[in-house]
């Protein structure tokens, strides 16, 4: 099912409509500042679980997730003066910043070292979801491990509308995936290149 969403000011019967699937544990395609994601309720073991299937995935790279804003990140990662800092400069914004995790990171989430990925895109739709929601969306880009990602929310719909539940119309979104910083040390270490600038860096 392909729900369009004004991409501006995202209506907020439809933002409803989106959350109560993701309630019911369904998996969803939706815009960010950057790709198309396609994700879930962290919490829903079994939404998680599917879109391991969907990806192709090893279970051993967990995804990244979305919050709504620092106030937000802060119970699920943990953030240091210094790193809060570097997230209040760039978010919202491209960027994927990884931090060590707080116990209330599913473990499905989490990887070894207990880090997470933490994103906050600079796009109405998806903020005004998770804040709905009122719980963090996995997020990882709309495709098929291997395969480039799609841009044009129909083309999502013909390829992925069998094994998603709801596929949002925010618009045909033509950028790279985020960038993904890691803030687990002293200063920012860049893990990808993407969307986000990243020359800041070799000025800290």
């Amino acid at each position: 099912m392909l729900l369009s969403i004004n991409p501006e000011n995202p209506q907020r019967r439809h933002i409803q409509k989106v959350v109560e699937c993701l309630r019911q544990g369904g998996v969803i395609a939706y815009p960010t500042d950057t790709t198309y994601g396609i994700g879930c309720d962290i919490f829903n073991r079994k939404g998680v679980k599917k879109i391991y299937q969907i990806k192709q995935r090893d279970p051993r790279k967990p995804f990244s997730f979305i919050c709504a804003d620092l106030s937000d990140a802060a119970n699920y990662a943990q953030v240091s003066n210094f790193a809060f800092k570097t997230m209040r400069r760039r978010l919202p914004g491209p960027y994927t910043f990884v931090l060590d995790a707080t116990r209330t990171v599913p473990d499905l989430l989490t990887t070894r070292q207990k880090t997470v990925g933490v994103r906050i895109p600079d796009n109405p739709i998806v903020l005004s979801i998770v804040r709905e929601l009122g719980h963090p969306l996995v997020t990882t880009s709309a495709n098929i491990a291997g395969e480039e990602p799609y841009h044009d929310p129909a083309q999502i719909e013909d390829a992925m509308g069998k094994v998603l539940d709801l596929v949002v119309d925010g618009g045909i979104l033509l950028g790279d995936p985020s960038s993904v910083i890691s803030l687990l040390g002293d200063r920012p270490d860049v893990l990808r290149q993407g969307s986000g600038d990243t020359s800041w860096i070799h000025s800290l």
